[in-house]
């Protein structure tokens, strides 16, 4: 952590237009921030493991992905030496705290998918109907 942290603790407010809480909050909650930080959860992963991991993300995205979050601090890309490179991704101590929250909420929503669900074929059938 750096220094000026360290002394003063600081607060975010995610309701002011500017605070930089936003864009933190932006990068964790995502599509594809969520499902990396879950994923990493689990430990360890090189880029092409971490793709094929979460299904449907671009090299594109999964690299921006994971270089915000990276720049926020919670994942740790730590790069060996060698021919071809290799490139390992992991949770930092704050990142595993986040993904542990954010596995929260991803958790809920695949046990209640089914809820949700019906509550969307519902709302689409009443839809249909007024027209």
């Amino acid at each position: 952590m750096p220094d000026n942290l360290a002394r003063k603790p600081l607060k975010g407010d995610l309701f002011a237009k500017k605070c930089p809480s936003r864009q933190v909050l932006n990068h964790v909650t995502s599509r594809w921030g969520v499902l990396i930080l879950v994923a990493l959860l689990e430990g360890t992963y090189r880029f092409s493991e971490l793709r094929r991991k979460v299904d449907g993300v671009s090299e594109r995205m999964l690299a921006q992905t994971l270089q915000w979050l990276e720049h926020d601090g919670f994942v740790l890309r730590t790069a060996y030496p060698v021919v071809p490179p290799h490139v390992e991704y992991s949770l930092t101590p704050v990142g595993k705290e986040v993904s542990e929250r954010v596995k929260l909420l991803a958790d809920w929503i695949e046990a209640n998918i089914g809820t949700i669900l019906e509550f969307q074929q519902e709302k689409e059938r009443a839809r249909k109907r007024q027209i």
